[in-house]
């Protein structure tokens, strides 16, 4: 890939994606195959005034070797330096650039149960973090580049190189970073998405009904004072950031006990190095009380028995069937593309600034308000060309919010 956009796309990162702060830190997780791309984004930051830049490196194929090897009680256990790393730095007020870029199918033989049991320990010691995290305390982007094995899976008919050389280009499609003015782009982007922000808060629903031919029937409440975000967030300092890169969606919470009816997935989740595909979730009262899977079903029987607050929704984010990533008619097997292509709902943990004031309340009041609480936070994907949502107001008028799988206004 060329090298000058290569840096563009890194500079956009710095300054857009986490808007890195005059000393401030910068901690960046990234895979070990996506090492030179990370110190690129290293050097940037720097010449924008970082502090210092961490690296976390993550090998995916070492952890396959334990999760195969190591005995059954190290899944429960999380090193408490680990711990200590990370709530030292969102102490400390630091961002955070995550690079997403995962093998969908590499941990398949890997027996679920380790992979939860590694899981709750892991989101149990790192609560406070991501409870920083999801109340934008600090800056954050999830970002991603190719890897090999990632390619692959995407264009499997491709030669390796050409794999990768598509994915690169499919990315930097997805995040503006092949137009002439990168920062413009987004800029617009954001005024786009703010439109549909606006219509979606200024008419305050009581609950969306959603409907599609995949079998979808599903009725979600939302709770008082929601807020529907999208495209740039803040923390308390009033530094904006863009926590995921592409991101095409607005999204809101819904009341924990308040969704009821079948909803049916659209496109594979990856979770956990596993695919779950031809999925659905039934609910009552909130609660995910039956589901099914075509393949993945432990993996997706693990996900919703992490906690209690894993059998119900955390999130509800709408995009745009004809949005630029879904357009590419491409499947990512990856969330962080994929949910940019479709309506989709979340698994888990709410984002409390999703709620008025949310951010400054405790787990208490939280729960007070119908904010659902869990150790995990996962997206799946329910979009499709005739989702059909109406938006239901407290004093019963019904509004197209979808029709034929795009706003409808």
């Amino acid at each position: 890939m060329n090298d000058d956009l290569l840096k563009k796309y890194a500079q956009l990162l710095v300054k857009t994606g986490v808007n890195i702060q005059k000393n401030q830190t910068l901690v960046i997780s990234s895979p070990i195959e996506c090492a030179s791309f990370a110190r690129i984004i290293s050097e940037l930051a720097y010449k924008e005034g970082a502090r210092e830049v961490v690296m976390n490196w993550r090998d995916e194929l070492s952890a396959k070797i334990k999760y195969l090897h190591a005995p059954e009680e190290i899944f429960e256990e999380f090193p408490e330096w680990q711990k200590d790393f990370y709530l030292y730095y969102v102490r400390k007020g630091a961002a955070f650039m995550s690079i997403a870029a995962s093998d969908p199918e590499l941990m398949k033989d890997v027996d679920p149960e380790r992979l939860r049991k590694s899981n709750k320990a892991s989101s149990t010691a790192l609560k406070e973090y991501s409870e920083s995290i999801m109340s934008n305390k600090n800056s954050w982007c999830v970002a991603s580049i190719p890897t090999r094995a990632w390619a692959k899976k995407v264009f499997p008919n491709a030669t390796e190189d050409e794999a990768v050389e598509e994915l690169w280009k499919s990315i930097l499609k997805s995040v503006r970073a092949d137009t002439e003015d990168p920062v413009t782009a987004w800029n617009e982007h954001k005024s786009y998405l703010k439109k549909s922000m606006d219509f979606l808060n200024s008419n305050n629903f009581k609950f969306l009904q959603y409907k599609n031919s995949l079998g979808t029937d599903l009725k979600v409440e939302l709770p008082n004072n929601h807020l529907w975000l999208g495209g740039s967030e803040y923390t308390p300092e009033g530094v904006e950031f863009i926590a995921n890169m592409p991101t095409e969606e607005v999204f809101t919470l819904p009341k924990k006990t308040g969704v009821n009816g079948t909803v049916v997935s659209s496109k594979p989740l990856n979770h956990n190095g596993n695919l779950i595909e031809n999925f659905s979730f039934t609910f009552k009262e909130g609660k995910i009380v039956d589901f099914t899977a075509e393949k993945g079903y432990e993996s997706l029987k693990n996900l919703v028995e992490t906690d209690d607050g894993s059998h119900y929704l955390g999130e509800v984010a709408l995009v745009p069937y004809d949005s630029p990533i879904s357009n590419s008619n491409i499947l990512f097997y990856n969330t962080l593309f994929d949910e940019n292509a479709s309506c989709h709902l979340a698994i888990g943990r709410a984002y409390p600034v999703c709620i008025k004031n949310g951010e400054n309340m405790n787990d208490e009041e939280l729960g007070k308000a119908e904010v659902n609480d869990s150790l995990t936070h996962v997206d799946f994907m329910i979009g499709t060309k005739d989702l059909e949502i109406t938006g239901i107001t407290a004093d019963g008028k019904e509004i197209p919010v979808f029709k034929n799988g795009n706003f409808a206004f």
